[in-house]
């Protein structure tokens, strides 16, 4: 029997005050669709821009201020303690919002998110989960810290994380997750800092809502909290044994962004493609975002559009112009149309993302990772999964496309575009 999806049963509210912001800051906890994911909404901005929880929209992999999630200049900032606890209260969908740009810090842990998701109750759906397990080792070494991930096949979700300081005052420290039976005992932990770092917190008046710990294996646990605020953002839910020693939140990013690459190139399953439902978008509504027109449109419907990931379909007939003079004995769509349909339909899911999708364009940078496994002939039906690998920076977008046939792989690339503002007509 399949696991069922979960959302929270009704809405609940709490406030608290950022830690960098030092702003007063309301948050609500609201039921979710089947399949929404964790959808953050600043409710200060009149648009009202949800963001979803997820590695791709990932501002700065860098910074020590935890999670901040960024869409449209939009920013969502120290998620972490609210991801932790609603993957350690087993939820899958849930709408955040938020009157401010910040999250509470509240005592520096998970402790008054649960309390709150506890209250409003927890209901199953009918949607099915989707599980991703772990098949061979996944590891991520900072050569800078020392710190280093590793991941390995096991029946269910357990995380261990190890602390060593080399310090007189802290002893060396470890926890254990077995996911979700154990979670109560990590969601308590405080966040933790030296007393360098206290005395520039004291300068920036944030200490009275910073906690300082030593006690037991307290930075353990909250170690392990924060790398379960990460785990939320590959967008599923994992199987598999998770070691973690001296980590911090880049070592997070790089170790969340290995299990997004192993997941889109390594998952050999086939996706499941419903062709049957209303498509998103018609050939009307391509032809509005995108600039290409027909005979050189190589998308003719949208199934399914995301922040990060795009179905479209291409329907193969022998009225193609270009099977005129492509083999004319023996039709085969050419290589090198597939990747400009891959890209099509990877250039809806960015232009769909910005405000006048007409006066954009774009264009190839790079090219890699090609391959061509089978034919794609006259009454064919392919259809294209494209992903985005990187969050979107300077305009310039990394996505991996794969396109299928009777499902089977028939060509994959990662494509480099850029987008390019256009002159206005």
């Amino acid at each position: 029997m399949f696991d069922k999806q979960k959302t929270i049963a009704k809405k609940i509210s709490l406030q608290g005050v950022g830690l960098y912001t030092e702003k007063k800051v309301t948050i609500t906890f609201k039921p979710a669709p089947e399949n929404s994911g964790f959808l953050f909404v600043r409710t200060d901005i009149e648009e009202k821009l949800s963001i979803k929880a997820h590695i791709s929209l990932l501002f700065n992999d860098t910074t020590d201020r935890g999670i901040i999630l960024e869409k449209n200049g939009l920013k969502i900032c120290t998620s972490e303690h609210v991801l932790a606890a609603l993957m350690g209260m087993d939820l899958d969908n849930v709408i955040i919002e938020l009157d401010n740009m910040e999250f509470p810090i509240m005592d520096g842990s998970s402790k008054y998110f649960i309390e709150a998701i506890e209250k409003a109750g927890v209901i199953e759906q009918n949607a099915e989960r989707e599980y991703y397990s772990i098949k061979e080792i996944i590891s991520h070494v900072d050569s800078k810290t020392g710190g280093e991930i590793i991941a390995s096949p096991y029946k269910k979700l357990e995380i261990v994380t190890l602390v060593d300081f080399n310090s007189k005052f802290i002893n060396i420290q470890n926890a254990v997750l077995k996911y979700p039976d154990q979670f109560k005992q990590i969601a308590s932990s405080r966040t933790f800092c030296f007393l360098y770092e206290k005395e520039n917190l004291k300068k920036n008046g944030n200490i009275s809502r910073y906690s300082s710990s030593s006690n037991s294996n307290e930075i353990a646990k909250h170690n392990l909290l924060k790398i379960m605020g990460y785990l939320t953002l590959i967008g599923v839910k994992l199987k598999g044994k998770i070691i973690a020693y001296n980590t911090d939140s880049h070592i997070n990013t790089q170790f969340a962004r290995k299990l997004i690459q192993n997941i889109i190139q390594k998952n050999k399953d086939i996706p499941k493609f419903d062709l049957t439902k209303k498509p998103i978008l018609d050939i009307r509504n391509i032809m509005k975002i995108l600039p290409h027109k027909p005979p050189f449109l190589l998308v003719d419907k949208i199934m399914e559009l995301t922040e990060d990931c795009v179905i479209g379909v291409k329907n193969v007939t022998m009225n193609e112009s270009f099977f005129m003079g492509h083999f004319p004995k023996e039709p085969i769509m050419p290589g090198v149309l597939q990747i400009e349909a891959i890209a099509q339909v990877g250039g809806i899911l960015v232009l769909n993302q910005v405000k006048n999708p007409e006066y954009y364009s774009t264009y190839f940078l790079k090219i890699d990772k090609v391959k061509f496994k089978k034919k794609v002939i006259p009454g064919d039906l392919l259809v294209f999964q494209v992903d985005l690998l990187e969050p979107i920076r300077r305009g310039i977008v990394h996505m991996q496309g794969k396109g299928y046939v009777n499902n089977q792989l028939v060509v994959e690339a990662e494509v480099m575009a850029k987008i390019v503002k256009i002159q206005e007509s």
